[in-house]
């Protein structure tokens, strides 16, 4: 019996296991060949070595690491020092996008170089000119003295989309014309912060290490729609987690450069953030999304618009705003001088203000510093205890209107979850400006258990509205 029930047993296990072989088999005939490309295309594709002398305060430490190292490696990992004459040597990968010599790499690659050489799939090496770069899209453009050289096909970076599959060529760890494949996992990331906030990066499972930075990520045709840029990576190595800069983004700094000299962008003048669950309630937005304006400069093309702080910015120029981060890449990206429409939420209506972009000047950052004065006021709702600010205090932190109360005391749950801190001067309840404790006070008072109160609040040289929900009580 046992024999007879392992044989029916076996006998009903064949047809499954034929269907998995025969899925498996036909998956395979579905993955990608990447030959043709390679043959085609790899050529084009160069290893960039760039060289130059250290500071002399270089000692090693972090801060004066190569940018190189400090994207693929992250700060505190270890990177080779210079050697024997004290040159720093950075490797990367770049692409001819020009018969006549015209090579694009990453800024950060050539960024501090005396002397460029770019190597050649048939082992020729030939001196570069970096004809101009620019950090915040991390370009460079450099030129060879040659000519009929191979060179890649451009493709259009906006027809991406997740789950497509892409191929890098370059040269990790010297290793030239190395070749790695995987997908798309996201399309127009950004990373938030000041650097390359203008990049709406593309973000694939591509295995990239040292020395792929500035080579080209080619899609299914053989375009190249991107430029391999940056890893996040808690180790130092690959970690399926790559970003790519889109050649659309790229050709636009290369035409710049080579007109101009120079890349510039669009401005709008606002400073903004993202609108989570408890802004987006105490501004009464139908659902989260948008970008919240805690800034309006002086001046700028926002504020000749009529943009005022505290609008949720939802639209530029008909291209939808989901979070703060999409906005910088969509205005930086358009020409100064150009008429555009702002879609705002305001006050629980939608409204469009027309504007002209204008053009982003040097960014200067400014550091401030905060003295506290002992009197303050009784704690509230918020569970803050404010105080009103000196004239010395208000020329130390740089503050040029008369808005604003200072944090000396978190007495409270809801504003210590709301992560604010003494020293924080709070600039504006809901739209109201603060001028006094008074002022404060009154537009607290009415505060009741359940509510969401929005704080403009400014931290060193930085403005940003805070939700502060107050607990039911029970």
């Amino acid at each position: 019996m046992i024999e007879a029930r392992t044989g029916i047993s076996s006998r009903r296990l064949i047809a499954p296991l034929l269907l998995v072989l025969f899925s498996t088999s036909a998956l395979a005939v579905d993955l990608p060949d990447f030959t043709g490309l390679v043959d085609k295309y790899g050529p084009a594709v160069v290893n960039v070595q760039a060289t130059g002398n250290p500071d002399e305060s270089d000692s090693g430490d972090d801060q004066d690491v190569p940018e190189i190292f400090k994207r693929f490696f992250g700060p505190g990992a270890p990177v080779p020092h210079p050697r024997g004459g004290g040159q720093r040597v950075s490797m990367g990968s770049g692409f001819i996008i020009s018969a006549d010599g015209y090579v694009l790499t990453n800024n950060h690659v050539v960024d501090g170089a005396d002397n460029v050489t770019v190597r050649l799939s048939d082992r020729r090496e030939l001196d570069a000119k970096v004809v101009g770069t620019d950090a915040q899209y991390d370009i460079a453009l450099l030129k060879l003295t040659a000519t009929e050289l191979p060179v890649v096909s451009l493709g259009d970076s906006k027809n991406v989309k997740a789950g497509q599959w892409v191929v890098a060529i370059g040269s990790p760890f010297g290793f030239d014309h190395s070749v790695t494949a995987g997908i798309v996992s996201a399309v127009g990331r950004n990373f938030g912060g000041a650097d390359q906030q203008y990049v709406p990066f593309i973000q694939t499972d591509v295995p990239i290490n040292r020395g792929n930075s500035g080579g080209p990520l080619f899609n299914l045709n053989g375009q190249v729609v991107g430029i391999n840029s940056q890893i996040f990576s808690n180790t130092g190595g690959f970690m399926g987690v790559s970003f790519a800069i889109p050649i659309d983004i790229a050709l636009n700094a290369v035409d710049q450069i080579k007109t101009t000299g120079r890349v510039s962008r669009g401005m709008i003048g606002v400073q903004i953030q993202n609108v989570d669950r408890e802004n987006a309630k105490a501004l009464g937005l139908p659902r989260i999304g948008g970008a919240l304006v805690n800034k309006v400069t002086p001046g700028s093309s926002a504020d000749k618009a009529g943009v005022q702080v505290g609008d949720v910015i939802l639209s530029f120029a008909g291209r939808e705003v989901s979070t703060s981060a999409d906005l910088p890449p969509l205005v930086g990206s358009t020409k100064p001088g150009t008429k555009a429409d702002l879609g705002v939420y305001r006050d629980g209506k939608n409204m469009t203000l027309p504007l002209t972009v204008g053009e982003l000047p040097v960014e200067k950052a400014v550091q401030a510093s905060l003295g506290n004065d002992e009197k303050s006021s009784p704690a509230n709702a918020l569970g803050l205890v404010v105080d009103d600010i000196t004239a010395e205090q208000r020329k130390q932190i740089g503050l040029d209107t008369q808005e604003g109360v200072v944090v000396t005391k978190i007495s409270g749950t809801a504003a210590r979850r709301a992560a604010l801190e003494p020293g924080d001067v709070i600039l504006m309840v809901g739209r109201k400006p603060i001028k006094s404790v008074g002022e404060f006070n009154a537009a607290v008072k009415d505060v009741k258990p359940g509510d969401s109160v929005m704080l403009l609040v400014r931290r060193e040289d930085a403005t940003s509205f805070i939700a502060v929900p107050i607990p039911k009580k029970g």
